[in-house]
C-alpha cells in the first residue's frame, strides 16, 4: 500500500515536472522567435530611412535584408542537423549569443557595407533560433498538444511583427535606425538567462553523424548566386550575361549539392523523409506563403512613404495591424488543427491571403485607413490561420529522432521564402514602375513618380495573389490524387 502511494506521488511529480517544463520551454523559444520576428520587420520599416541616411539605393538596401536572410538560409540545416547530433538547449544559447552581439555591432555599424556585413553575422545566430525552436516545442509537448504549442509559438511570432512596425516607427522617430538593432540586446540577454537556468536539457539522437561541409559549400554557393542574381535583375542597366551566368551556376551547385547529399554517409538531409506528402507539400506551401508576406512587407512601406507620405510612425500603426490578427488567430488555428485536421485550415489561410492580396491590388493615391482595414483584415486573418496548422503538418510527418533537421527544413523553406520573395518581388515592383514612368531611364525607383508606384504596388500584389490561387489549386489536386475518391471527412483529416 505504501509502495503505491509512493509511485503515485511519484507520478504526480512526474507529471508536474512534465508540465512546467513544457512552459519553460514555451517562454524561452518564444523571447528568441520574438526577438527573431521584431528585427525582421523592424529593419522592414526602416529601409526607406537607411537609403537616405546611409546614402545608397533601393537595390543595395535589399541586402540588409537578404544577407541576414541568406545566412540563416545557409546555416540553418546545419544548425538543425547539429541539434539531432548534440544539445539543442545549448546550440539554442549559442544562437542567442551570436545573435545578442552581432544586434549591438549593427547598430553601431558606420556605413552600409558594414552594416551588410552584421546582419550576416546576425543571421548565423538566427539560424540556430529558427532551426531549432520548433523542435524543443515538439520535444515538449504531448501530440494531443503539439498544435497548441506551434499555434503559442506562431502567436508569438505574430507579436513580433506587430510591435516591429510600432516599436520600430517610435525609435526612428526618436533616435533614427540604430535604435531598432539596441532594443534586441536587453531582450536577448533576458533569453538567453532564461534558457539556460530553466529550459531543461533536450533529447539527443545517439547516433553517430558527422557534419557534412562539403554539402554546406554547394549549398551556400547555390543560394548565394541564386539571391545575387535576382537582385541584379533590379538594376535597370544589368547585364544579362552576368545575370544568366549567376542563376546556371547556382543550378550546377544545386547539382553538386544533391550528388554530395545522396552519396555522402551523414547527409544533411535524409531523402527518404520527402516520401510524406503532408511533409513535402507542407513545405511547400510554407515556401510560397512565406514569399508572399515577405514580398508584402517589403513593398507595403515604400507605398506609404513614397505614395501616402506617411510618417514612420503612422506606417508602424498600419503594418502592426496584420500581426495583431495573427496573435489573436493563429493559437486559435492551433487548436482547431488539433481537433479538425491541418489542411481545411491551412488551406482556408491561404484562400483569406488571397483575398486580401487582391483587395491589396487596389490600393491607390486615395486609399482611406476604411479600405486599408478591408483588406488587410482576411490578409491577417489567412495568415494566422495558415502558419501553426501548417507547421504542425510538416512535424507530425517527421520521424521523431529527425525533429531538429525537420524543424531546420520548416525554417529554410520560410526563409527561403523570404529569401527570394524579397528580391522577386521587389523586381517586379521595379520594373514595372519603372516601365512606366516617363522620366529619364536613369532613375531610382524611389524617384518615380507617384502614378508609376501605384501602378507598380497594384501589378505585385495582383501577382502574388495569383500565385496563392495556383498553388490552392495544385495543394487540393495532389491531396485529391493521393486519396482518391475524397470524401469530405478525408479533406479535413491528416
Amino acid at each position: 500500500m505504501i509502495l503505491k502511494i509512493q509511485e503515485q506521488e511519484c507520478s504526480e511529480v512526474k507529471q508536474k515536472t512534465q508540465v512546467t517544463s513544457k512552459w519553460w520551454t514555451i517562454l524561452g523559444v518564444s523571447i528568441g522567435v520574438f526577438i527573431f520576428s521584431l528585427d525582421v520587420y523592424i529593419v522592414n520599416l526602416a529601409l526607406p530611412i537607411m537609403v537616405e541616411s546611409l546614402h545608397t539605393t533601393f537595390a543595395i538596401s535589399q541586402w540588409v535584408v537578404l544577407s541576414y536572410l541568406l545566412a540563416i538560409s545557409i546555416f540553418v540545416l546545419s544548425a538543425s542537423k547539429l541539434g539531432d547530433m548534440w544539445s539543442k538547449k545549448k546550440l539554442y544559447i549559442i544562437g542567442m549569443i551570436v545573435f545578442t552581439i552581432s544586434s549591438l555591432l549593427c547598430g553601431l555599424a558606420p556605413n552600409i557595407g558594414l552594416l551588410i556585413a552584421f546582419r550576416g553575422f546576425q543571421g548565423l545566430g538566427a539560424a540556430f533560433i529558427s532551426g531549432l525552436g520548433t523542435a524543443m516545442i515538439v520535444e515538449a509537448f504531448p501530440v494531443e498538444e503539439r498544435g497548441l504549442g506551434l499555434g503559442i509559438r506562431a502567436g508569438v511570432f505574430g507579436l513580433g511583427m506587430m510591435l516591429g512596425p510600432t516599436i520600430g516607427g517610435i525609435l526612428i522617430t526618436l533616435g533614427d535606425w540604430p535604435l531598432i538593432f539596441f532594443i534586441n540586446v536587453p531582450i536577448g540577454i533576458l533569453g538567453i538567462l532564461i534558457v539556460a537556468y530553466f529550459v531543461p536539457s533536450s533529447i539527443i539522437n545517439g547516433k553517430k553523424q558527422q557534419f557534412n561541409v562539403i554539402g554546406t559549400i554547394f549549398l551556400t554557393l547555390m543560394l548565394t548566386c541564386l539571391i545575387l542574381g535576382i537582385t541584379l535583375l533590379e538594376e535597370q542597366n544589368y547585364n544579362l550575361n552576368i545575370v544568366l551566368f549567376l542563376l546556371l551556376l547556382s543550378i550546377i551547385s544545386l547539382v553538386l549539392f544533391l550528388l554530395v547529399e545522396t552519396r555522402a554517409l551523414t547527409p544533411i538531409l535524409d531523402w527518404k523523409m520527402f516520401s510524406s506528402l503532408d511533409l513535402s507539400l507542407g513545405l511547400g506551401l510554407r515556401f510560397i506563403g512565406n514569399l508572399v508576406i515577405a514580398g508584402a512587407i517589403f513593398i507595403l512601406p515604400f507605398f506609404f512613404k513614397l505614395v501616402k507620405q506617411y510618417p514612420p510612425d503612422k506606417t508602424g500603426f498600419l503594418l502592426a495591424i496584420p500581426p495583431i490578427i495573427i496573435v489573436l488567430t493563429a493559437p486559435i488555428a492551433g487548436i482547431l488543427s488539433d481537433k479538425f485536421g491541418s489542411r481545411i485550415i491551412s488551406l482556408i489561410g491561404l484562400v483569406l491571403m488571397a483575398i486580401g492580396c487582391f483587395l491589396i491590388s487596389t490600393f491607390n493615391t486615395k486609399l482611406t485607413i476604411v479600405n486599408y482595414m478591408i483588406a488587410i483584415v482576411p490578409y491577417g486573418l489567412g495568415i494566422g490561420m495558415f502558419q501553426s496548422p501548417n507547421n504542425s503538418a510538416i512535424m507530425g510527418a517527421a520521424p521523431k529522432d529527425s525533429l531538429g533537421i525537420t524543424s531546420g527544413l520548416l525554417s529554410l523553406s520560410r526563409i527561403l521564402g523570404q529569401t527570394v520573395g524579397v528580391p522577386l518581388v521587389g523586381a517586379i515592383f521595379s520594373f514595372v514602375t519603372l516601365k512606366n514612368t516617363q522620366l529619364t531611364r536613369n532613375i531610382d525607383v524611389t524617384t518615380a513618380p507617384i502614378a508609376s508606384l501605384v501602378l507598380g504596388t497594384q501589378i505585385t500584389f495582383l501577382f502574388i495573389a495569383i500565385l496563392l490561387l495556383v498553388s490552392i489549386v495544385v495543394a487540393i489536386c495532389l491531396w485529391w490524387f493521393k486519396e482518391k475518391p475524397v470524401s469530405p471527412e478525408k479533406l479535413i483529416s491528416d
